[in-house]
């Protein structure tokens, strides 16, 4: 089977230091991930001055900044330090994926040669947001957290009217909070998006742990999306609910380990049970000691291991038969002591 994609969402995580990002790199690509992926933006573009920041933002900084726009300025790298992290993921054979939030943004993403344009959820209703992305011709990742169905089939028709397509669209399930609660995740809402839209679907995690993104993946997720930190202890809004380093290896591993152990669906033994089937079943045995020509009755015949005579399933072809010669108790009948 296909492997899921696995991005590792530094996002904002690296606090505004280019340093900090590059270990995010190293971290990101020793995990296994397919991709790391940042969010470029300028900040005065994404939110008015009077924009306050979320309950979660304010529970994981603090009242330090006055809104939203003051918190991500902060957090903003410029185009020059994507660009060196761009040349740097390429160095460690890691894919680069950062989401745009602005028009300036998406188009100097789209210039760096991104494989995928992520729309976040809190753009699915952003019409000339959507019409940017949809215009470049790229595949699409549209995140779908606080989104109807009815949201998710608007943003898609404003897609396809720029050309996008169902092979290049991959719809992520996600809980927009921060961390997301279990009793929220509703994984069996991107079963219904997959049925719905009939596209491609995978999952954006929020959740604290790894359980949630793997248990997608054994659900069919092609793509997960993990928020991850070098420490989950650094001052920032996306830091508490992120994997750290040895977590974010841990996930890719089990997801890896998850995909192996669907296999191909075909009901038979595996390889490594064929050598258990004659240790494990049972064979006809004789329950007496009996003498040639003796006419087999089912009293005189018991089932037990090992499997490698005749199966228990043709009882009735062997009662009836007759002896060749005398056989002991606890012999394992074959069809050659038969007449």
């Amino acid at each position: 089977m296909k492997k899921a994609i696995i991005i590792a969402e530094a996002g904002v995580n690296h606090n505004g230091s280019i340093e900090l990002a590059y270990k995010l790199i190293d971290y990101a690509a020793e995990s296994g991930a397919g991709y790391v992926k940042f969010q470029t933006f300028n900040a005065s573009r994404l939110v008015s001055a009077a924009a306050p920041k979320a309950e979660y933002q304010v529970k994981n900084t603090g009242n330090d900044e006055t809104g939203q726009q003051q918190m991500l300025e902060k957090l903003a790298l410029t185009q020059d330090d994507f660009t060196l992290l761009y040349k740097y993921c390429q160095t460690k054979k890691i894919g680069f994926l950062s989401t745009g939030f602005d028009h300036e943004s998406v188009l100097f993403i789209d210039q760096l040669g991104v494989d995928f344009h992520k729309i976040p959820s809190g753009e699915i209703t952003n019409l000339p947001y959507l019409q940017l992305i949809g215009s470049l011709g790229k595949p699409v990742i549209l995140s779908t957290g606080m989104a109807t169905l009815e949201e998710i089939r608007l943003a898609l028709e404003v897609l396809y009217k720029q050309g996008i397509t169902d092979e290049m669209v991959t719809l992520l399930h996600c809980t927009t909070e921060y961390p997301a609660p279990f009793d929220e995740v509703n994984l069996n809402a991107m079963l219904t998006m997959k049925d719905t839209f009939r596209l491609m679907t995978g999952y954006s995690d929020h959740t604290t742990g790894i359980e949630i993104p793997v248990a997608a993946v054994a659900l069919g997720a092609v793509m997960i999306e993990k928020h991850f930190t070098t420490d989950r202890n650094l001052p920032g809004p996306d830091h508490k609910a992120s994997l750290e380093p040895g977590e974010l290896a841990e996930m890719v591993k089990s997801i890896r380990n998850v995909e192996m152990a669907l296999g191909d669906g075909i009901k038979k033994p595996s390889a490594s049970e064929i050598k258990n089937i004659a240790v494990a079943r049972r064979s006809i045995h004789l329950a007496e000691n009996l003498p040639a020509g003796h006419i087999l009755r089912e009293t005189d015949l018991i089932m037990k291991r090992p499997g490698s005579g005749i199966s228990p399933m043709l009882l009735h072809q062997v009662t009836g038969k007759k002896l060749k010669t005398n056989l002991d108790k606890d012999t394992l009948l074959t069809w050659e002591n038969l007449l």
